[in-house]
């Protein structure tokens, strides 16, 4: 009684039967192993300068990072899943599709050939349709898959044809070889090639207006979640910087960039401010997430992009395997608005100053009339908001809170810092990766619009209109055919 009592204990993995599938294991152990080597990978690179050519295959500094984010991520999904899946009759296909995946995402990022490049995307997206629709009882998880494979192969076909206009025009069937030859092709054509590349960045990100897809597909398994948060949304950012030389040979497509990504941002940031369930927060999060992503490419700052994207990858995947948890700890209350007092506003105001001063000063961005000042000003934003969240927790005393914000906020902001300077060496020698636009009015519009929103947010004001809040809510509601209105609608068995 007392072996049995042990075997089921909350906690500890199930003990493997002669009859269990020993699959989830090897996989797991695989995806780990894939980590080991992708660490030797990462250290060998940091050694040598130009990229290791094999076939259709490249493994430059860009894919050696993101190598060792994705097995990372991986590795701690399929461990999660063991338990989280255990019991399932359909365990084995589940980690059969987390570990194709993985591999597929590793071979998008060093794929060279144009054909290799596509192929991966499309099967990057068809895998994650699958995992969305993973329940198989349940209609809503088969409806959110529909909706997001359809999302999925308009992305694919927007980048086939971008990849169809860039081979026509510069006679180059490898990203590399375009690279080399975009600045002698037709005009014309690298404008429509940038456009259906950013078309399918902005889809597979999940970027507004294409954002439903990803508020729908909360019906996965919260392990196909996270990896969907923190690894497959920035497939959008990764296109962005290989194809660097296409997209900045025109300013205007860099201005269009960063219009789309600032808007996402925005939005991202209202529609989260609606959501009452920790999953539909998390999914606007991501939204807004991917929008200042793909605003710091349309800066110039390809490197900042890789670095918000692996971070945000490991924050977001941590949010979803505890989301658990934060729904057994919260409960509903009134909203308070959380007065800082003049010593707290001034330790916010401090704060943010200094991790905008910190970060023009480690990174040199914003020391220049360029894209770099409104770079640094979004930082400061972030700084003064993680700041006044923290001074307005009425759970810590107030020196504790007053004394913890600079004390934790100043550090992080500098191992950001420095981790940017690191992916930026990195991928020197990268075409077009390391230029920042040009300082245009748009830029000043979209700063000010960036404050006025953090104002706004912050002070409580977008509360008063009853007209925003409905269209807000009505903006980031799933497809009504996903969601679960009763328990008989979901049978996993």
């Amino acid at each position: 009684m007392h072996d049995q009592e042990r075997r089921t204990s909350v906690g500890s993995l199930p003990t493997p039967t002669s009859d269990e599938s020993r699959v989830p294991t090897v996989l797991t152990r695989l995806v780990w192993l894939a980590l080991a080597a992708s660490a030797v990978v990462f250290g060998l690179r940091l050694r040598s300068g130009d990229p290791w050519t094999f076939g259709p295959v490249a493994i430059d500094g860009l894919t050696a990072v993101l190598w060792v984010a994705i097995a990372f991520l991986s590795g701690i999904v399929h461990s999660y899943s063991r338990r989280y899946m255990a019991g399932s009759r359909r365990v084995d296909r589940f980690f059969g599709r987390l570990s194709a995946f993985t591999l597929v995402a590793m071979c998008l990022v060093a794929a060279d050939h144009v054909v290799l490049f596509w192929a991966a995307w499309l099967a990057m997206g068809l895998l994650m349709a699958d995992l969305i629709g993973h329940v198989e009882g349940w209609n809503g998880a088969r409806t959110a898959a529909s909706l997001a494979r359809r999302y999925f192969l308009a992305s694919s076909a927007s980048l086939g044809v971008g990849l169809v206009t860039l081979r026509w025009a510069t006679g180059a069937t490898t990203v590399s070889g375009i690279a080399a030859a975009v600045d002698a092709a037709p005009t014309a054509a690298v404008l429509l090639a940038a456009g259906a590349v950013l078309l399918a960045a902005m889809m597979q990100s999940a970027l507004l207006p294409f954002h439903t897809w990803l508020l729908s597909s909360m019906t996965a398994p919260t392990p196909a979640s996270a990896l969907m948060h923190a690894g497959f949304v920035n497939a959008g950012g990764i296109l962005l910087v290989r194809f660097a030389p296409v997209v900045t040979v025109d300013p205007g497509t860099m201005l269009a960039i960063t219009a789309v990504g600032a808007a996402s941002a925005l939005l991202g940031k209202l529609l989260k401010t609606v959501q009452t369930d920790v999953k539909g927060r998390l999914g606007c999060s991501t939204v807004g997430q991917m929008g200042f992503m793909i605003m710091q490419a349309g800066l110039g700052f390809f490197a900042a992009a890789i670095t918000h994207l692996v971070l945000h990858g490991f924050y977001k995947a941590y949010q979803f395997l505890s989301s658990g948890g934060r729904v057994a700890r919260e409960r509903p209350t009134k909203h308070a608005a959380g007065s800082t007092g003049p010593a707290g506003a001034a330790v916010v105001l401090g704060t943010g100053l200094a991790g905008g001063a910190l970060f023009a000063a480690l990174t040199g961005k914003g020391t220049a009339l360029d894209g770099g000042l409104l770079l640094t000003l979004l930082v400061t934003l972030t700084v003064l908001q993680a700041a006044r969240t923290v001074v307005t927790d009425a759970a810590v005393p107030p020196t504790v809170r007053y004394a913890a914000v600079p004390i934790v906020t100043v550090p992080a902001l500098a191992v950001y810092a420095v981790l940017y300077r690191a992916i930026e060496g990195l991928l020197t020698g990268l075409p077009a990766v390391g230029d920042p636009m040009a300082l245009p009015t748009i830029h000043g519009v979209l700063a000010a619009a960036f404050v006025a929103a953090y104002l706004a947010v912050e002070t409580g004001v977008y509360r008063h209109s009853e007209r925003l809040y409905v269209a807000l809510v009505n903006a980031s509601r799933p497809a009504s055919d996903t969601l679960l209105t009763s328990p008989e609608e979901y049978n996993e068995y």
